[in-house]
């Protein structure tokens, strides 16, 4: 489960990441390195940055019990 938590937690960086470059420079990061946002490579990434974002939402207790972190 802890590689889940480090691919979702670095999708979710790279979606950070884009929409700064989006807010700074209406730069889309991921469309000029898949090929355009309505490409099938971009789509997928966009997904997967979404649903990386549900799942550590979801499950901010148990990652924090399986890192052993306190949200003091």
């Amino acid at each position: 489960m802890k590689l889940i938590d480090v691919i979702a937690a670095v999708l979710l960086v790279i979606g950070g990441l884009n929409w700064g470059l989006w807010g700074l420079f209406e730069f889309d990061l991921v469309s000029a390195l898949f090929g355009g946002s309505t490409d099938v490579a971009s789509r997928f990434v966009y997904i997967l940055v979404g649903a990386a974002a549900i799942y550590q939402a979801s499950n901010l207790k148990g990652i924090q019990t399986r890192w052993n972190v306190s949200m003091a």
